[in-house]
Parts: structure tokens; C-alpha cells; sequence
């Protein structure tokens, strides 16, 4: 948490700027305002505070815009952002800021792209990070059971500026619903493949490939080392324990 004091005493030494600046100010208000004065115009692009700050307003911030999307927030919505806050175990004031970001995001104005851009310019180059991101924002409009075109459109676009295909989202989109299969025990051999982006025709050396990247990307230490906010460790934990569990029962049927 030592990244939420140092951010919200102003004392990283810069203000953010640009619209995340925006969000940012307008959820913290005279506590942000006092401590940040001076704009280094990219200064500390990929220091680690910088990044957790970045990641923590730009998730929730994009998924009030994502709950939005359909015209409708769900209450399923609401509370995936809620179980997402209470994994991370967030303090009062934090939860005030988050939910602040998330209603933010509904806002018909929300400039959903120049939020992203600015937001992929901040994690400089963390690829393994960016998808963390995607990942959650996906989850969060599978929360309710179904996807709008308009939310899975806008999430098409979210990958589109941050670097990733459409059949890269696709997979992350089978990976999302593989988790939801695992954790309500009823994983299927056949979503097992999909959350592994593999099939049974893949040689055995090819599906240990697969799910060594997978548990690479989403390794705790690795994400938190490269700017994800420690409150998201459960979250990434989640994430491998999915994976292994997929990949167990493929070996188990190899």
C-alpha cells in the first residue's frame, strides 16, 4: 500500500497530467490538489508508483465506462467491482477513491481513448501488465452471464489501442469464462483448452508451452514487480491457480 501514501500525500514528485491527471484530481479533490503542483511532462514514465497509481485509476474508471456500455449498470456489475475492491482488501479511503473512478468512467463525456493511450504510455512497455488490465475489464462484463455487443465492441477497442488482436481478446475472453467454470467447479475438458488457447490435437510438449506462458504472464511477483498495485495480488494468484487447474485436468486426460 506504501504507493496509495506516497500518491496521496503528493509526494511522488509530479502530477500525472492529461486525463488520468483529470480523473485523478476530481476523485481526490484538495488532497490531490495541494500535494501536486508541477507537471514534468513525462517524467517518471515506468516508475513503480507512477504505474500502481495509473493501473488502480485506470482499472476502475474503465469498468464504470464498460458497466456503462449497454446504457445500464447491472447490480452483477456493481458487484464485481465490489468483490474486486474486497479482494484487495482496500482501505476505506481507497474504496472512496475507486468507487469515485468507476462512477467517473459512467459519465456519457468519459474519453475512454485517450484515457487508454495514456495509460499504456504510463506502463511503458509492461505487456504481461496491460493484459492484467484487459483481463479484469473483461471479467467485469462477463459478470452478469452475458456480454452486450456494445460492451464487447468497446472492449474490441480497448485492445485495439493497447495492442492486442481481436483474437487475442478472444482468447482472453475464453480464459475469463474458464475462470468462472473453475471456480464454480464445473471446468469442462473442452474449457480447459480454451483457457490454455490450446486444442487436443496440440502435442504434449506444446500444451506444457502454453501453460508455462500463461503462468509466466500471470505470475504474482512478476506483475507486482512491474507496477501492479499489491492490493491486485490476490487477483493474479487467482489467475494461476485457474490456469494449473486447467492444465491438470488436460494432463490427467492426455
Amino acid at each position: 500500500m506504501a504507493w496509495w501514501g506516497t500518491f496521496l500525500g503528493g509526494t511522488l514528485g509530479f502530477v500525472f497530467g492529461g486525463p488520468i491527471g483529470a480523473i485523478v484530481g476530481a476523485a481526490l479533490g484538495g488532497n490531490f490538489d495541494r500535494g501536486m503542483k508541477t507537471d514534468f511532462d513525462g517524467a517518471g514514465l515506468g516508475n513503480q508508483e507512477r504505474v500502481q497509481a495509473a493501473f488502480f485509476t485506470t482499472t476502475f474508471s474503465v469498468m464504470g465506462h464498460i458497466a456503462k456500455a449497454d446504457g445500464n449498470v447491472s447490480q452483477s456489475e456493481i458487484s464485481a467491482a465490489k468483490d474486486i475492491m474486497a479482494q484487495m482488501q482496500l482501505t476505506a479511503e481507497q474504496r472512496k477513491a475507486a468507487i469515485n473512478f468507476f462512477d467517473q468512467g459512467k459519465a456519457a463525456d468519459f474519453p475512454l481513448e485517450a484515457v487508454l493511450r495514456q495509460f499504456k504510455k504510463e506502463c511503458h512497455r509492461r505487456r504481461n501488465l496491460i493484459q492484467m488490465f484487459v483481463e479484469i475489464q473483461i471479467a467485469t462484463a462477463l459478470s452478469d452471464g452475458k456480454v452486450d455487443p456494445a460492451e464487447k465492441s468497446i472492449l474490441y477497442t480497448i485492445g485495439e489501442i493497447l495492442g492486442f488482436s481481436r483474437s487475442q481478446i478472444d482468447h482472453l475472453f475464453n480464459l475469463a469464462s474458464g475462470t468462472t467454470a473453475s471456480n464454480n467447479d464445473t471446468l469442462t475438458l473442452g474449457q480447459a483448452y480454451k483457457i490454455l488457447g490450446v486444442n487436443k490435437d496440440n502435442s504434449e510438449a506444446e500444451i506444457k508451452k502454453a501453460y508455462r506462458r500463461l503462468m509466466s504472464q500471470h505470475h504474482p511477483d512478476k506483475l507486482v514487480s512491474k507496477g501492479l498495485p499489491d492490493e491486485m495480488i490476490a487477483l493474479a494468484t487467482e489467475k494461476t491457480q485457474e490456469i494449473r487447474k486447467a492444465y491438470d485436468l488436460i494432463k490427467k486426460n492426455l
